[in-house]
Formats: structure tokens, sequence, C-alpha cells
């Protein structure tokens, strides 16, 4: 006995050819965007002087260097432990206060919550601090504040506002209409608009995102302790500049096992609420 037939839904051969005209993309429009990318990435290469033969000529030193990486000298562990904690606090604390600080700056950059005299003040607020290098930030807290973590837990407070306030804006913008048009028909305020209608549905999202943006600070304190903004980067610097390399092989060693861990927590957590 045969099992139940499918049943495909019979489509007028007129439907039919306006559906494909209007799902097919043109090839001589695919073939544009194809010669266009091409072109620029050629052009990129060549104004950015990107060679393999030099990186081929080059693998010599670098077999060299990752050589005398090894073996890794633990005798500073509990050193450059203290360090990772340190860069995990610091990581902790601008974490939070940049989504804090992003998600109120996100509201006022929302096309659907903000009226346009707050709309675009916000957006270029988030695109000039975007253009800053943390880096740049760093060194500007640390002749502010001196050197140590609080100069890199202001540095990553204030570029995460570029980052993560501009993904959070999208992500209130990209909700379903359909509950906030309800709303809105029996005279909901913005204020509830907001509370019932964007938040709940926008919420995993803005979680993800403040995890992702966990993770990134994360590595972003190794980095930014090289200008004196605290963390592990002073460290690393120090050892590359005594070439200590057993010690530096050590600490990223360490770094890599710390990322690796926050990476797996923050997959798992996403994962739940998505």
């Amino acid at each position: 006995m045969s099992g139940p037939r499918t049943l495909e839904p019979q489509l007028d051969p007129r439907e039919r050819e306006r559906m494909q005209r209007a799902f097919a993309v043109p090839r001589a429009r695919v073939g544009l965007g194809v010669a266009v990318a091409i072109v620029l990435f050629l052009w990129s290469a060549e104004g950015a002087q990107f060679d393999f033969l030099k990186l081929g000529d080059g693998a010599f030193n670098m077999v060299d260097f990752v050589t005398r990486l090894f073996p890794p000298d633990f005798g500073k562990l509990p050193l450059i432990v203290e360090l990772l904690v340190e860069t995990l606090q610091m990581a902790i604390v601008g974490t939070v206060l940049g989504a804090l600080l992003s998600l109120v700056i996100a509201f006022g950059a929302a096309r659907n919550i903000a009226p346009s005299w707050l709309y675009y003040p916000c957006r270029w607020i988030m695109n000039v601090i975007r253009s800053i290098p943390d880096l740049v930030l760093a060194l500007m807290f640390v002749s502010a504040v001196g050197l140590g973590p609080f100069a890199g837990i202001l540095a990553m407070t204030l570029g995460s506002i570029g980052s993560i306030g501009k993904i959070f804006a999208e992500a209130m913008e990209s909700v379903d209409r359909g509950p906030i048009v309800a709303m809105e028909s029996v005279g909901a305020s913005k204020r509830q608009v907001i509370r019932y209608g964007i938040l709940p549905q926008s919420m995993p999202m803005l979680t993800s995102y403040t995890l992702l943006l966990f993770e990134g600070n994360v590595r972003g304190a190794t980095i930014l302790g090289l200008v004196g903004a605290g963390g592990i980067g002073l460290e690393l610097t120090t050892a590359m500049n005594r070439y200590d390399y057993g010690h530096l092989c050590a600490m990223v060693l360490c770094i890599i096992v710390l990322v690796t861990v926050i990476d797996q927590t923050s997959a798992i957590i996403r994962k739940r609420i998505t």
C-alpha cells in the first residue's frame, strides 16, 4: 500500500511566470556585481601592498619566532592569574556600564521610537565615537585619570556606546510592528509601547549582543594595557621588550584559556535565550 500522496498547489501559468519574474535575479546584475567586487578587491590589494610572496619569504622568521616561545615559562603564574583577573574585572565593569549607556542612547537612535530631532543627533554621536580607535580613547583617559585599570574601563565604556549602541537601536527597529500597532490603536502611551511592545521582543537580541560585547571587551582589555590602561597588556609588552619569550608564551596560553571559557559560556547562554 502506497503512502499518502503530497498534494502540490497548482498555479496558473501566468501566476507562475509572474512569481518567477518577481524572485529571479537578473544575470546581468549579478555579473556586474561580481565584476565590481573583483575590481574593488584588486584595487584595495594594490593600495594595501598585499603580497603573498612577501609572506612566503617571511615564513622562516615567523617559524623562528614561534619556536622561541616554547617551552612556556609558568614561573610567574600567580602574577599572570592576578593580571587576568584584573582584565576580567575591567571587562565586566566596562560591559555593564557600556551596555546601560548604549541602551539609553539606543532609545534615541531607534527610528520607531525617537523623533527626528533626537534620532539624528544620537546617530551622529555614535558615529563619532565609533570612528575613534579604542587605543586613542585609552590614551585620552590615561592622561586624564592616570595609569591603571580605571582608564581602561572608561575607554571600554565609551567605545561600547559607539559599537553596541547602534546594534541595540537596530534590534529595536527590527521588532514586529503588529503588537505595537495594536497597542497604539487602543491608546497606549509611548512609554507603554516601549515597555510592553518593543523591549520584550528585542530583549533576547539585546542580551545576546551584550554577551558578544563582553567577549570583545575581554579581548580588548588585553590590548588596552599596552598603553598603560590596566590589564595584562602591559605585562605582555614588557615581556616582548625583554625578549622573555617563555613568560610571553605562558601569558598567551592563559589568555587563550580564559577567552575560550568565556566564549563557550556565552554560547551556552545565547543558545538558551534565543
